[in-house]
């Protein structure tokens, strides 16, 4: 049996399964100092929830080492799974999972299936503390036990603001006290704010922003609007809840400059929510500063659904996060409570190794696939705009790997549900699958976009699928097609 002084309890045959060296990217990275517990700290922590002194003191970079890297051909046979006959420019809804990662997925399943007492005692705990101890790398948190993995950004969200909650309720916060969030935050995230701190007593302010947006700047000036606004009477704002990569419509978010502005005017907390961060942004919690971050690692990290982590900065708030599910594991850290839910498939958790070691065949690792996929994203927002004589939604600058578009006018879009309409008729009709956004007129506007098409740009994409949005759109133009033919 081999030893690996780099991680403590490492020498399950799951570990020999995902690959021949058990810790390629360790290796690679050089850069975690984790040291193994002794037997008696093994004994009192059998968990391993992390060690208050681990710490990572700069964030690695991840990048291929490889001398030959993914082939084009190789990168259409991982996503063969996908519809051939659907042009699939909408990563961001529900992301992709190459072949390989599925494989991996389906073995780990099996294991399980096959002996899944000596899955739980013998793989699962270890596993899950590898794959929080690669992210705790990629996004250069300083203690492993600031890193907890869960089901998605939702559930992230309901920890943050299920705790929230319980300070209004035990009397730590005020009834009236403010929470601040982007009007454009997502509806989910909206739904947990209603059913925890609004239920609560607390009051929520929204930040307006304007779309299209054409800086930073102006997402800046809202935002101290708000946060004046929640100041009033003396109120204290307890929470700002800020998106990373706004959802619908999509723009990069200033998180940076506004968890700044947050902590100059003494907002208790902040919680960014990264739905679309890993793999689409830069993501490093000592630069961004956040209380909380969480983000989907299946949107644009290539995971199996579902899976995110949950980053929340050491401090003694951080003891009262608990997950929403309460098993025997309460008590014993989010990390840990996180980890065990009860039974239920934990693959997607498992197979993260093998997620960093298909990421590491791209040339320049992660940081390449982010800044090919935005170049390409603007190359193809830019041609449909021109095509059709509108706008994008933003500068290519505020745009990660998704950007709106507009759509031509003459479509007549005038509500959410011709959005969802259209959006029909193109994936029945055309094999085109891209969400579409109403951005409703201002008194006095005429002839204005009222429809944008957010569209994505991962590795499996091609200019052809764009070519096939923009032939759908000009039939329809040129056919003298409106929204009003889809009601009814």
């Amino acid at each position: 049996m081999r030893h690996f002084p780099l991680l403590p309890l490492v020498t399950c045959s799951w570990f020999y399964y995902l690959t021949p060296d058990p810790f390629p990217f360790l290796s690679k990275l050089q850069t975690l100092q984790l040291q193994p517990p002794s037997p008696m700290a093994s004994q009192s922590h059998p968990y391993l929830n992390g060690d208050s002194n681990t710490h990572i003191p700069k964030k690695p970079k991840l990048s291929s080492l490889s001398s030959s890297f993914i082939t084009e051909a190789e990168i259409q046979s991982e996503f063969s799974h996908h519809d051939s006959t659907i042009a699939r420019i909408n990563n961001g809804s529900f992301g992709c999972c190459p072949s390989s990662i599925s494989n991996s997925q389906q073995h780990l399943q099996l294991q399980f299936l096959s002996q899944p007492d000596h899955f739980y005692f013998s793989h699962l705990k270890p596993g899950i503390l590898r794959s929080r101890t690669l992210l705790q790398s990629l996004i250069n948190a300083q203690h492993l036990d600031e890193i907890s993995i869960v089901d998605n950004a939702t559930t992230a969200a309901a920890i943050v603001l299920q705790n929230i909650a319980w300070s209004f309720a035990e009397g730590k916060f005020n009834q009236g006290d403010v929470a601040i969030m982007l009007h454009y935050a997502y509806g989910a995230v909206k739904k947990s704010i209603e059913a925890y701190l609004t239920r609560a007593g607390g009051h929520v302010i929204e930040v307006h922003l304007p779309f299209p947006v054409n800086s930073n700047e102006e997402i800046v000036f809202e935002f101290r609007k708000a946060l004046e606004k929640g100041k009033e009477n003396g109120r204290k704002v307890r929470l700002a809840v800020i998106d990373h990569i706004t959802s619908m419509p999509t723009v990069v978010i200033p998180v940076k400059e506004l968890v700044r502005i947050c902590r100059e005017e003494g907002v208790d907390q902040v919680f960014v929510d990264a739905t679309h961060g890993i793999g689409c942004t830069d993501v490093d919690m000592q630069d961004i500063g956040a209380d909380f971050y969480t983000s989907n690692l299946h949107k644009w990290f290539f995971c199996p659904p579902s899976i995110a982590f949950l980053y929340c900065r050491k401090s003694s708030q951080c003891l009262d996060l608990h997950h929403p599910v309460v098993t025997h594991e309460y008590g014993n850290g989010l990390a840990v409570e996180s980890a065990w839910i009860g039974a239920r498939d934990y693959s997607a958790q498992l197979v993260v190794p093998k997620v960093f070691e298909f990421v590491d065949r791209f040339e320049g690792g992660i940081e390449g696939i982010k800044k090919r996929n935005h170049e390409n994203v603007v190359k193809m927002g830019q041609m449909l705009a021109k095509v059709w004589g509108t706008n994008l939604g933003c500068p290519p600058e505020m745009c990660a790997s998704m950007i709106m578009v507009g759509l031509p006018a003459c479509l007549g879009i005038s509500s959410d549900l011709d959005t969802l309409k259209l959006r029909t008729h193109l994936r029945d009709k055309f094999g085109v699958e891209v969400p579409i956004y109403y951005r409703a007129p201002k008194d006095g506007e005429v002839d204005l976009v009222t429809g944008y098409a957010r569209i994505s740009y991962q590795v499996y994409n091609k200019v052809d699928d764009y070519h096939k949005f923009r032939d759908a759109i000009n039939e329809l133009v040129g056919d003298g097609f409106t929204c009003t033919l889809l009601r009814g």
